[in-house]
């Protein structure tokens, strides 16, 4: 009985699902004047590269130069934090603002400037990658999300852990 009247309901849900959604596009910031209004880092964050053209024009962004982008930390016991910073540089021709870093666990965690950093200007991302309870070869993968193209850079921390 419960079924067959949600059965009989659901063509009412389903056209009320259809003519509540708006199909026009979602407005987009066409001048710096609407960027202010969203706030003090908008026009950082619109990346300038479309990702469908055939040419992609990256003079214009932020850009990622990192020393090194994977730490090799050798053996070290179960239960060893390792920690290790990788420096970095904005060689772009905008400010370059890291929007995220995000490892693929909880045993290593990522910092990292949350300020945007002007052309030229250097930062570092550190990582702490807690061994407890880990065994064998490691290879932690930690990805920057940013304002460059492309968006996401990973970086590794990579070694062998042992247990005595």
């Amino acid at each position: 009985m419960l079924l067959s009247s949600a059965l009989r309901l659901f063509p009412v849900f389903a056209l009320t699902l259809l003519l509540g959604c708006e199909t026009a596009p979602a407005s987009s910031p066409e001048n710096d004047s609407e960027s202010k209004e969203l706030g003090p880092v908008a026009s950082i964050i619109r990346n300038p590269v479309d990702v469908g053209a055939e040419d992609v024009d990256t003079s214009n962004i932020a850009k990622l130069q990192f020393e090194e982008t994977e730490f090799k930390f050798g053996e070290v016991k179960s239960g060893t934090v390792v920690k290790h910073d990788f420096p970095f540089t904005n060689t772009g021709s905008v400010p370059l603002l890291i929007t995220k870093a995000r490892s693929t666990c909880g045993c290593t965690v990522p910092s990292y400037p949350e300020a945007p950093l002007a052309p030229g200007e250097s930062g570092i991302i550190s990582i702490a990658f807690d061994t407890k309870n880990k065994y064998g070869h490691q290879r932690k993968p930690v990805t920057i999300i940013a304002n460059t193209y492309p968006a996401m850079t990973t970086i590794y921390v990579d070694g062998k852990v042992i247990n005595e």
